[in-house]
């Protein structure tokens, strides 16, 4: 089975890599040229588009940025549904809405093509390491047949349902996240105008009952106050934004989440927008009066 991968960026390309890595055959396409001399260098085919690449491939995966690349990417004439073989299996790994998703599902339904929604939870350090969690909803049998291929670039596979249950479920863990990332903004600056010792005040956070994975990872970052992007406060935005679109569709009030969208905003204009979205922590540390560049 040819293997296609449409979008070979930041989270795309080790996820290709695994594959490569685990004896697969695949065919890439991106329009990076930089990023596809990488993948060929890993043993990858090369196509000069995402129809070419589709017509290669028995299945396909694309790591794409928003709906609107996924949109053009998927549908249409040259996209990979048409061009994607009757009972062929489309994979989308994006972040996504659940409405643009809905699209793709019904026109692979009427090209006779099986697609699997399968957002992955986790960043770009989690994608090269192996340990992305891949969450997956469509139809139960198409799952069952790439399962052994998720598994090499994934650490925990979770199957939610048959329809668009794996977009809700990534936008409920970035809600989660994103929220987090706020409120623990809020609670440093609390805590270092109070006169707690930076180190400390992050060790106690972190062996506490609030002391998730997440924020125990945040905290080892924190300390040495290294703001690498692993996502940005534009890259969340986006994500914010799903979200709060899906709220006001289904009619929940997700006043939290909003009020975190503010603050990414500010963080993204407050000269941070090319950190990661955790420099949430020096914007309220700003607003607060107390110096971003030392503790």
């Amino acid at each position: 089975m040819n293997i296609g991968f449409i979008g070979i960026g930041r989270m795309g390309s080790p996820m290709a890599r695994f594959m490569l890595q685990g004896g697969l055959k695949l065919t890439v396409c991106d329009p990076n040229p930089e990023m596809v001399k990488k993948a060929v260098a890993h043993g990858a085919t090369a196509a000069d588009s995402i129809a070419h690449c589709a017509q290669s491939s028995g299945v396909v995966f694309s790591s794409l940025p928003d709906d609107k690349i996924l949109a053009a990417s998927a549908l249409g004439d040259k996209g990979i549904i048409a061009n994607l073989k009757q009972g062929g299996i489309y994979i989308d790994t994006s972040t996504v809405s659940p409405a643009v998703s809905a699209e793709i599902a019904l026109a692979a339904g009427k090209r006779g093509v099986h697609y699997l929604r399968m957002p992955v939870s986790g960043n770009s350090n989690s994608a090269e390491a192996g340990e992305l969690t891949a969450l997956v909803s469509g139809p139960p049998e198409a799952w069952k047949l790439v399962e052994p291929i998720v598994k090499k670039f994934s650490s925990a596979q979770v199957y939610v349902g048959d329809a668009e249950q794996a977009r809700y479920m990534k936008l409920v863990i970035n809600l989660v996240v994103a929220n987090t990332a706020s409120v623990l903004a809020e609670a440093l600056a609390l805590g270092r105008k109070g006169g707690l010792e930076w180190s400390t005040m992050l060790d106690g956070l972190s062996a506490s009952t609030v002391g998730s994975p997440w924020v125990k990872a945040k905290a080892r970052l924190l300390k040495t106050r290294d703001f690498t992007p692993t996502f940005t406060p534009s890259q969340l935005s986006k994500d914010l934004d799903l979200m709060l679109d899906a709220g006001d569709a289904l009619g929940i009030p997700l006043q939290i989440t909003s009020t975190t969208r503010q603050m990414m905003k500010a963080t993204n204009a407050d000269g941070y927008s090319g950190e990661d979205f955790i420099a949430v922590v020096k914007m309220l540390e700003r607003l607060s009066g107390l110096p971003t560049d030392k503790v």
